[in-house]
């Protein structure tokens, strides 16, 4: 009697509707390929190879940054209050006028 009410349960617990269930390449039509989000940077050829384009490469453009004031990085050992009293120094010394 258990087996067969905990069937029933079973049976009736609400399940995922097909819109909401994660999409893979199994459950998409026939040569669906979802892939990772992101750009070829080739092609295949016929023999098995790859063929990387120079034209689908990302290039990325860094500006020259020497003589650069700020660090990338702000270091563990800096306090909250020291760095707020510094940044308040710097800018009155800024707002004051040349006379």
């Amino acid at each position: 009697m258990a087996g067969l009410l905990s069937g029933l349960a079973r049976g009736m617990r609400k399940k995922r509707s097909s819109a909401l269930q994660i999409l893979t390449s199994k459950k998409g039509p026939i040569g669906y390929y979802k892939g990772k989000n992101c750009k070829s940077t080739g092609f295949h050829t016929r023999k098995g190879g790859y063929v990387l384009m120079e034209e689908k490469l990302p290039h990325y453009i860094v500006p020259d940054l020497t003589g650069f004031k700020l660090k990338p990085y702000v270091a563990h050992t800096v306090h909250a209050k020291a760095a707020t009293e510094t940044a308040r120094s710097e800018e009155s010394a800024s707002t004051i006028p040349d006379a």
